[in-house]
């Protein structure tokens, strides 16, 4: 699995070999890409199986955000009913590359995986792969007499929507978030690669988030115009229709056009909540699981309704919050530790209880719904490589994209349908189970009195709440097109709780505080260095690979940069991209 790639894996079909994920088809059960020359569009469909992204986003995101806080400094613990007695620990972080994106420090340390250097490669690699596969498309649909049918279209259409995909999450990770069109053409964007890189030293231009997410769109919505299921055996590892609507509706929720978010989160959800309910993730399912992989087995079956895409990735982010960085004190209260209505007199949310949370000892906690396998290279020396499977699209987060939406619109009844409906979701047990939780007054079902009422919950900033923003006012910060009336914050309030609950440790916690513009703190060390990101702050786009600036990209954080690396470069030669490792 040696790697000598451009963008991770430009060369690859160059030399006739395959891309790097084609290894995790076994224990995947993905069909093998043996293929050795593109000649049809049967060879097109197997390379698309190898060239989804193989780099996680979510360690990288979860560190930058406020989901994760540093065990070292000074903190009370994380259950109300301890003893609340200031406390700290020794622990070292995994690596310094954790300590520098705690930090929001550019990472020079390392390009291992769940760095931003493993995720600026691994995503253009996916993209380069993405491109010969189109190009492969072009030149067979250039053919004599060639007719394009449902399969060669839904070929283009999956290339499209991952090079798109991939894209999105380039523009999310490493530039400022979008404001609108006018505003954001000050941003500087990531390059949008649209050809195989043939020679070294082509040069790319960042351009800015405008043109960025411009070029996006045009990739999504030719896909989502020629998708199709009709070439997958397996369709929740892929593009699938589903899949397709459900990134159209986050791509329109972060460019706030509403009504689109809406139709296309119909297109999978549908308009019945009653019968949407009956397809959520059903937590009776976990009840007779003893092991954490198997309950994180059970949430990213392939097989549910609820999961509508799934991505294998190479990643050890179970391992990493394990260490000096993770979900201890008040941010565990934040997201889960804590009493609410929904679960009453109940120290943790029942779901939470359900799922198994697990312990590293010092009080920091991580999701059971990620599992890391395993893949041996040698079993006898041990050595392999570690996977972590990505829900990238699921039911209950497309839900909340749509409440969202609502909420914004102004449609608040039908808002609050979707947060109750949610609600009801996290609440999905055995009727046994849930009877008995009912009957204690441990479990409530969410009412519109809960979020709006004059003692509304959602909308207290209490010691028991430290997950509701005191001031949901763009005004003065994001774009003045962007604003928040005051009769939508108590409802923004109860998605911003959902919506941090439901994707931990996705990463999408830090793209929420982007596109909101909300100011976060890290505190730091023995002594609690606070270090505060403003909504403007440049430090809240990641900044590219060291070597890519150095070679004449333009950086992400030029504000920033003090060091001798800054540089006023705007294009990058091909040959930045050229990467020669091992996968950790």
């Amino acid at each position: 699995m040696k790697k000598t790639l451009i963008f991770n894996n430009a060369l690859a079909l160059a030399l006739g070999v395959v891309t790097l994920t084609g290894c995790t088809d076994s224990f995947l059960d993905k069909e093998p890409d043996d293929r050795t020359e593109i000649m049809s569009v049967d060879d097109v469909i197997e390379l698309f199986i190898t060239s989804y992204p193989d780099a996680n986003y979510g360690w990288v995101c979860e560190l930058s955000s406020d989901n994760v806080m540093d065990l070292n400094s000074v903190h009370l613990p994380a259950s109300p009913n301890a003893k609340q007695d200031l406390t700290h620990y020794n622990l070292t972080s995994s690596g310094r590359q954790d300590d520098e994106m705690f930090r929001f420090e550019s990472v020079k340390s390392s390009t291992s995986s769940d760095t931003p250097a493993a995720l600026w490669t691994g995503l253009y690699g996916s993209i380069n792969s993405v491109n010969e596969g189109l190009e492969a498309l072009e030149r067979i649909a250039a053919q004599p007499g060639f007719v394009a049918d449902r399969k060669y279209n839904a070929a283009r259409a999956e290339g499209l929507l991952i090079r798109a995909f991939d894209h999105f999450i380039l523009v999310n990770c490493f530039s400022q978030a979008y404001k609108n069109d006018e505003l954001s053409k000050a941003d500087v964007g990531v390059p949008y690669i649209t050809k195989p890189i043939t020679k070294v030293d082509d040069k790319y231009d960042r351009s800015n988030v405008t043109d960025t997410y411009k070029k996006i769109q045009a990739d999504l919505e030719e896909g989502l115009r020629l998708v199709s299921n009709i070439n997958y055996k397996l369709p929740k590892w892929h593009f699938n229709e589903g899949a397709a609507h459900a990134f159209a509706a986050r791509f329109y929720l972060y460019t706030r056009q509403w009504d689109k978010v809406v139709e296309h989160a119909n297109a999978v959800l549908g308009t019945n909540n009653e019968i949407l309910l009956t397809r959520m993730f059903d937590y009776g399912d976990l009840e007779d699981l003893v092991y954490l992989s198997d309950y994180a087995n059970a949430w990213q079956s392939p097989y549910i309704y609820s999961n509508i895409m799934l991505v294998d990735t190479y990643s050890t982010i179970l391992r990493k919050c394990r260490y000096r960085y993770g979900q201890g004190s008040l941010v565990a209260r934040s997201i889960y530790y804590h009493s609410s209505p929904l679960w009453s007199g109940y120290v943790v949310n029942p779901t939470v209880l359900v799922m198994g949370l697990g312990g590293n000892g010092y009080g920091a906690y991580y999701p059971a719904w990620i599992s890391e396998q395993f893949q041996y290279s040698d079993k006898v020396a041990g050595t392999g490589y570690a996977h972590t499977v990505r829900r990238e699209f699921t039911y209950a987060e497309l839900l909340l994209e749509r409440a969202e939406a609502e909420i914004m619109k102004g449609s608040l009844d039908v808002a609050a349908e979707d947060l109750i409906t949610y609600s009801k979701s996290i609440q999905k047990f055995r009727p046994a189970t849930k009877e008995t939780y009912e009957s204690n007054a441990r479990m409530t079902p969410l009412t519109v009195d809960m979020i709006t009422g004059s003692n509304a919950w959602f909308a207290k900033a209490t010691k028991n709440n430290y997950n509701c923003f005191d001031d949901w006012n763009f005004v003065t910060n994001m774009s003045p097109d962007y604003i928040i009336s005051a009769d939508k914050v108590p409802y923004m309030n109860c998605l911003n709780y959902f919506r941090r609950f439901e994707t931990n440790f996705s990463g999408l916690r830090f793209f929420d505080l982007k596109r909101w513009g909300m100011e976060y703190t890290h505190e730091y060390g023995l002594n609690n260095e606070k270090i505060t990101l403003k909504w403007n702050d440049p430090r809240r786009a990641l900044e590219v690979p060291e070597d890519a600036i150095a070679m004449g990209l333009q950086p992400s954080r030029p504000l920033a940069r003090t060091d001798s690396t800054a540089t006023e470069g705007k294009v990058l030669p091909a040959k930045h991209f050229m990467e020669t490792s091992d996968n950790d």
